[in-house]
């Protein structure tokens, strides 16, 4: 089993900084991707940027060109630095990611994914 450790949240004013870390510990042979998500109340759950283990990258359209995700492989951690931040940036940010667990994992095919608990990011003056 593997474990998501996210940190960095906190509260800012809009157009300032945040970056977020999440590390990935357990049961792990090989990361597919990892990304992060957020969810603010009254709206859906939604992608804010991901990465592949080979450098692949994603962005949500409202956070291009403000957010930026990168990954350190050798500790198997994401980040996200998040820049002229805004109100509705407000909203709990999950780390996610997909993994194949172990050999038998890789051989088959079987993907795994795994969440981290949820850090706050509140834009706010």
């Amino acid at each position: 089993q593997a474990q998501l450790v996210e940190s960095g949240g906190g509260l800012v004013q809009p157009g300032g900084s945040l970056r977020l870390s999440c590390a990935a510990s357990g049961s792990i042979f090989m990361i597919i991707a990892m990304g992060w998500y957020r969810q603010a109340p009254g709206k859906e759950r939604e992608l804010v940027a991901s990465i592949t283990s080979g450098g692949s990258t994603k962005y949500g359209d409202s956070v291009k060109g403000r957010f930026t995700i990168s990954r350190d492989n050798t500790k198997n951690t994401v980040y996200l630095q998040m820049d002229s931040l805004k109100p509705e940036d407000t909203a709990v940010y999950f780390c996610n990611a997909a993994v194949v667990s172990d050999r038998i994992g890789a051989f088959t095919g079987r993907r795994d994914d795994y969440w981290g608990q949820g850090t706050q990011v509140t834009v706010s003056s």
